[in-house]
């Protein structure tokens, strides 16, 4: 493994632990010593009273939010991340096999003279891809799961502040004044979390599959514990779908939390990763 190659590593995992450590404990402190105090749980009785809220904490709220968007923000790379490591593990353990079927070294050496442009910047074969349809899949889904989350944080809060600085002062019992709410949360915790789920069911049976033949145990657990969170993360989704207007549900919550473990594992293994 080159350093250049596990110094990225390092850094992405850096920034994993950093936004997991947002999800799972700056977000829930924030809400117990911020949002708790100040009402927010009881203004979630009803939309209009959640607006009126938001309309006179708005740095609150706007703060709440930002933590949001910035845990999701943060773990973005790791999709791609997780997937040049499966590439990385998948490439060693076939040399591992070949050197024990077959003595290779010269003819190894000779092909890398005859290609030196083989290898990608981050230390990666070229079209090191190939053959790996479902981690390709897993890292897109995850990606565009993770963009989801963020930019429906982002335009939901936008369109709040402006909904709730509109709303007349004496509608406090008014339902669907804010009409985009629901599809906000579908777009956020059903698009999104649905992808996020098909991304760990397919990064899950990638690292599993192979098993301790090619990864260590800790990564096995890892991946065992991606497919049981694809399985919370699919029912949140079919959960906002059928009632996108409550939006993130105790469901939710618990899929997010755990999601945030997930990363926080992940963040923390690389992190630690050292030059073989």
């Amino acid at each position: 493994m080159k350093r250049t190659f596990l110094a990225k590593l390092q850094r992405n995992g850096l920034y994993c632990t950093i936004g997991a450590f947002l999800l799972l404990v700056g977000i829930p402190l924030y809400q117990f010593l911020i949002l708790i105090p100040s009402g927010y749980s009881n203004a979630l009785a009803t939309q209009s009273l959640a607006l009126h809220w938001i309309n006179t904490h708005s740095l609150q709220f706007l703060g709440y939010r930002a933590l949001l968007f910035a845990g999701f923000t943060f773990i973005i790379s790791m999709p791609f991340t997780l997937f040049r490591i499966i590439v990385a593990q998948e490439i060693l353990g076939r040399e591992a096999d070949d050197q024990e079927k077959e003595d290779k070294e010269d003819v190894l050496q000779d092909e890398a003279k005859d290609q030196p442009d083989n290898d990608q910047e981050d230390g990666m074969p070229a079209f090191a891809w190939r053959g790996k349809g479902f981690a390709v899949l897993a890292a897109w889904g995850g990606l565009f799961g993770l963009l989801c989350f963020a930019l429906g944080t982002l335009a939901s809060t936008l369109y709040l502040i402006l909904s709730a600085a509109s709303l007349p002062s004496k509608a406090v019992n008014l339902e669907n004044v804010a009409p985009l709410t629901g599809f906000l949360a579908i777009l956020t915790y059903t698009v999104g979390g649905g992808l996020l789920a098909l991304s760990c069911l397919f990064f899950g049976a990638v690292i599993a599959r192979s098993g301790l033949k090619l990864w260590p145990g800790i990564w096995v657990a890892f991946a065992y514990m991606a497919l049981a969170l694809a399985v919370l993360l699919s029912v949140s989704a079919t959960e906002v779908a059928f009632a996108p207007v409550t939006g993130q549900s105790l469901i939710t919550t618990l899929a997010i939390l755990l999601f945030s473990v997930w990363v926080l594992w992940f963040g923390v293994m690389l992190v630690r990763l050292k030059p073989e």
